[in-house]
């Protein structure tokens, strides 16, 4: 049987297609809104960690429970967290997330679990980013904030937040190709991601060689489209 055969058989004979579509959505479900819970929880610890503490004392608890946060999940494994998260804390907060149906759509609750696991996992390696970027914008721009009459939290969302945001693009886009890749992991909890689709077809025909050679491509190509998209937004923010 040839390369193309083979490829028919699995893909198209054998619906494969269908495991690949459905992998391809929970992955991108998981990366992307993944991708924008970390970010807004990174950039609130982000903010929380520059808040000059000799001017707030009671800020002190909050960096302490910030670099807490941070310590841990960069401390674990991503797999370790998703595994912590589905089999040990939501069963004893007795958490039981429900599937939730958009049109035709169908989110799993497993999927759901996985997308506040990374979601965690993401933010605290965005905060570290962010504060990065925040100390990288001009302290002037705060004393002109404040100066106008603004709040420090309204200073730091309409001002210097924006400009840092600008400054960390490139690496919050390598932490979303990251976050694409890390989402391999979401079968440890019965997610049928990317990776689970092809393993799963491969499996039903012991037939690995194209499964799998498509697999990497599907992924070079999600990279090749992140790694687009933000060149993208670098120009448009250029112009601004």
């Amino acid at each position: 049987m040839s390369i193309w055969q083979i490829f028919v058989r699995q893909f198209v004979t054998l619906s494969g297609y269908r495991l690949v579509l459905e992998g391809l959505f929970n992955t991108l479900i998981i990366a992307i809104f993944g991708l924008l819970l970390g970010f807004l929880l990174g950039s609130l610890v982000a903010v929380i960690k520059t808040i000059p503490s000799y001017k707030k004392p009671g800020v002190k608890v909050f960096q302490t429970i910030a670099d807490g946060y941070i310590t841990i999940f960069r401390g674990t494994p991503m797999v370790v967290q998703l595994l912590i998260i589905h089999f040990v804390i939501f069963p004893l907060l007795n958490i039981n997330i429900k599937n939730i149906i958009v049109g035709s759509l169908v989110v799993q609750g497993v999927v759901i679990e996985a997308v506040i696991a990374f979601a965690l996992n993401s933010g605290a390696y965005i905060a570290e980013i962010m504060r990065g970027g925040i100390n990288s914008v001009d302290k002037g721009q705060l004393e002109a904030g404040r100066a106008v009459g603004l709040s420090y939290p309204k200073t730091m969302v309409s001002i210097v937040v924006p400009q840092a945001f600008k400054n960390v693009l490139p690496t919050l886009g390598n932490e979303f190709i990251a976050l694409i890749k890390e989402t391999s992991v979401a079968s440890f909890i019965a997610v049928t991601d990317l990776t689970k689709a092809f393993q799963n077809m491969a499996n039903s025909t012991y037939e690995y060689i194209i499964p799998y050679i498509v697999l990497a491509f599907c992924y070079l190509i999600l990279v090749i489209l992140i790694t687009l998209l933000v060149k993208l937004m670098e120009k448009r923010l250029k112009k601004a």
